[in-house]
């Protein structure tokens, strides 16, 4: 089985960052997506801890100070920099490949957030074209075995309750993702279900954290829950989503077949 997480650390100062770093550690996820990084102290402190807990991580930090996103591995992976080459703000949208039966390619993605300026709408349509059109190139083979997930910043058609607001681009982007038969995972799960993963002041909530797999990934998708406990205990200000597919990681096959003798 393997677990997959997507949190918003929200550019965790580092005290924060010490305790979120303690959840994430007690958990046994084996790949993590951290959205809305930052180039300070706190994720700095995040990316280290991880990496002295064993896992590897995929992170570009921007140099002009812009959020990003990391993606951190319990399990063998490769780079896939050839799927982030054309996207606009590649910082914002790390990829790799992870060592499974079936091969699982994750493409992490923070998608820039807007208050309606102008320069903020244009930088987040930029990015979100040009993460639909580099998944357009991707040969449907590749798609098929694909995890998109993350902070989008966008809410379906159909959310509940709807807000005003929000352009025509932002609701395009999850309609791409369909056409693409990339699947919206713990929507197909909880059907009839509105979840939500961020909060606002007023106590309205949006769903703005998805997981998305390919057509050949989603028959092994076995679950998929929103937690919010770190919401709750002030470890950010988003739920976490997580998602257990039935794939097997070569390392614990490995592992599996070296621990157990033969019987014959």
């Amino acid at each position: 089985m393997l677990s997959i997480l997507t949190i918003n650390v929200q550019a965790a100062a580092l005290a924060r960052a010490q305790n979120l770093l303690n959840w994430l550690l007690q958990r046994d996820d084996h790949l993590i997506i951290l959205t809305e990084t930052s180039n300070g102290p706190g994720t700095q402190h995040l990316l280290t801890g991880l990496r002295a807990a064993g896992m590897s991580v995929t992170h570009q930090p921007s140099p002009n100070g812009d959020r990003g996103c990391a993606i951190a591995s319990r399990i063998p992976t490769r780079p896939t920099p050839e799927l982030t080459a054309a996207i606009s703000l590649p910082g914002r949208a790390p990829a790799l490949t992870v060592d499974t039966e079936p091969a699982v390619t994750i493409l992490g993605l923070y998608v820039p957030s807007s208050d309606r300026a102008p320069a903020k709408l244009a930088k987040k349509q930029a990015f979100l074209t040009t993460v639909t059109d580099t998944l357009h190139r991707l040969p449907a083979t590749d798609r098929a075995h694909l995890v998109v997930g993350g902070d989008y910043n966008v809410i379906s058609r159909d959310h509940q309750p709807r807000y005003p607001g929000f352009r025509p681009f932002e609701y395009d982007f999850l309609d791409a993702l369909a056409a693409l038969k990339l699947t919206d995972v713990h929507q197909t799960l909880h059907q009839n279900v509105q979840a939500y993963s961020w909060i606002g002041r007023n106590g309205n909530g949006y769903r703005f954290d998805y997981l998305h797999a390919g057509a050949a990934l989603m028959p092994t998708v076995a679950s998929s829950t929103y937690l919010h406990q770190p919401r709750q205990a002030k470890l950010t200000d988003h739920a976490a989503l997580t998602a257990c597919l039935n794939v097997t990681p070569r390392a614990a096959a490995e592992q599996l077949t070296t621990a157990v003798p033969a019987l014959f």
